[in-house]
């Protein structure tokens, strides 16, 4: 029986800061945003939100668009690298809200956890309930899987024209009418890693950029070698002596930290499935120059980038791969529409790669594309460090769900702010009780702590109907 997406559905915030506006305040050229990074609004949290209540409106508009009931679910789990306890997992906040609609008790049943491996922890999610129900536990119910995040980057940081917040929740049955899950092929690799981390107690992580977006790259190559492996043992991928195994994958959803950050992973899985293939003579002969080679190609990602002829030489050849017909003929049929929403939204770490399927199931469909029976392949990454690869096949029934998908209608109206109302909610100068818009049919914090000791940090949340 067939295991994977039946449906899903997001949550955004309301609020957004203008890439204009932030081009302006911060003294760069905006085109450095909008095509450097690509980026043109990033959605913010208002001060009575959290990672849990964006959670709580995506599963609560998921089982609404699902007539779903509590009895029709067995698992809820919440994927998220923006934790609010060191104890209480945050499935249990998300419990909690929709019991307020519910009923009290209603999901007691629900098993769950919160997962966390920065952004790569909603994959891991899935693959554990796709699993689940596969092994015959669930006693015929779902599985809920929300991946939620606040992306937030110290004032004035490189990381900080990178935010974003926001949620998808993902409902994984038998039979799903969106994605089917290929058996045996999903491959990891992990790694222990400092590229990305956030010691206890710090709100926004270190960072090191330029390390971390190599690393990324590296270990998404690595769990594809792996997963080529599987797919070509499994037969679901059979290649001749010309093809790569992207030739076999209709689409490609990668982690998206920012929307460049797509074009240049796609740009380094195809150099590298591409450079031994006949095609590759015709690429370099249209580039004008040949792939340039670090000094020590067998060298650690330090030495790598302290090779600077290497670095330069190695820019200037990407650059010139991405404007070739045989890149662009890829990116436009299997990646662009994906990167749509990533523009609008921002980065929503774990749930960036989510957004980007939502994205890319819709826009294609607007292309008139028939999408029954293509193959997705996703490239997931979460810092510290592990990478999934794995690959699913849209089923026929597809169209009942694509076909209502609007981004802008299920995001909603929004709101932009001032750089001095977004710094104002960066230093959480705004309490809960002081949110900029008035919360109409949500999830909502109303309250944090209380008089006594054994109330610190307590959490309250209500629904706004």
């Amino acid at each position: 029986m067939p295991v994977g997406i039946d449906d899903m559905a997001i949550y955004v915030p309301k609020l957004y800061i203008d890439y204009k506006d932030f081009a302006e305040a911060r003294g760069i050229d905006p085109q450095k945003l909008e095509y450097g990074i690509g980026i043109k609004k990033m959605a913010l949290a208002d001060a009575n939100q959290d990672p849990a209540s964006m959670a709580a409106n995506a599963c609560m508009r998921l089982m609404k668009n699902n007539d779903l009931h509590p009895q029709d679910i067995g698992r809820i789990y919440v994927a998220t690298e923006s934790g609010l306890d060191e104890s209480k997992a945050m499935n249990s906040f998300v419990i909690g809200m929709l019991e307020q609609v519910y009923g009290e008790s209603t999901l007691e049943h629900a098993g769950g956890i919160e997962c966390k491996f920065a952004c790569v922890s909603g994959s891991y999610a899935l693959y554990d309930n796709t699993n689940w129900i596969r092994a015959g536990e669930s006693n015929d119910k779902a599985a809920i899987v929300i991946v939620s995040d606040i992306a937030k980057y110290d004032l004035g940081s490189a990381g900080e024209y990178t935010q974003g917040a926001g949620a998808v929740a993902l409902l994984i049955k038998e039979n799903p009418r969106l994605v089917a899950f290929d058996e045996r092929v999903t491959s990891t690799i992990i790694k222990n890693e400092y590229d990305f981390y956030r010691p206890f107690g710090k709100e926004t992580p270190l960072v090191n950029g330029l390390y971390s977006n190599l690393l990324y790259l590296i270990q998404v190559r690595k769990a594809l070698e792996t997963y080529k492996e599987k797919a070509l043992k499994a037969g679901i991928i059979v290649l001749r002596d010309d093809e790569s195994v992207t030739d076999h994958i209709d689409y490609i959803s990668v982690h998206l930290p920012y929307r460049r950050m797509g074009e240049k992973a796609l740009a380094y899985l195809l150099r590298h499935e591409w450079r031994h293939l006949p095609r590759w003579k015709k690429i370099t002969e249209e580039i004008g120059m040949d792939e340039p080679v670090p000094k020590d190609p067998r060298g650690t990602i330090e030495s790598i980038l302290a090779d600077v002829e290497f670095m330069k030489a190695d820019e200037k050849f990407r650059r010139a791969f991405m404007i070739t017909k045989y890149y662009q003929d890829v990116f436009d049929k299997k990646m662009a529409s994906s990167l749509q929403a990533s523009a609008v939204i921002g980065n929503l770490y774990t749930a960036s790669m989510y957004m980007g399927l939502r994205s890319l199931l819709e826009f294609e469909y607007l292309k008139n594309i028939d999408l029954y029976g293509k193959r997705i392949g996703f490239g997931s990454y979460g810092s510290g460090c592990s990478a999934m690869v794995f690959s699913g096949v849209i089923q026929e029934k597809y169209k009942e769900l694509v076909s209502r998908m609007n981004l802008d209608r299920d995001i909603g109206p929004r709101t932009k702010i001032s750089i001095e109302d977004y710094e104002k909610l960066h230093k959480n100068t705004r309490k809960y009780n002081e949110a900029f818009l008035d919360a109409e049919d949500e999830f909502i914090l109303v309250n944090i702590g209380g008089k006594t000791a054994d109330r610190a940090g307590f959490r309250e949340y209500c629904y706004a109907g």
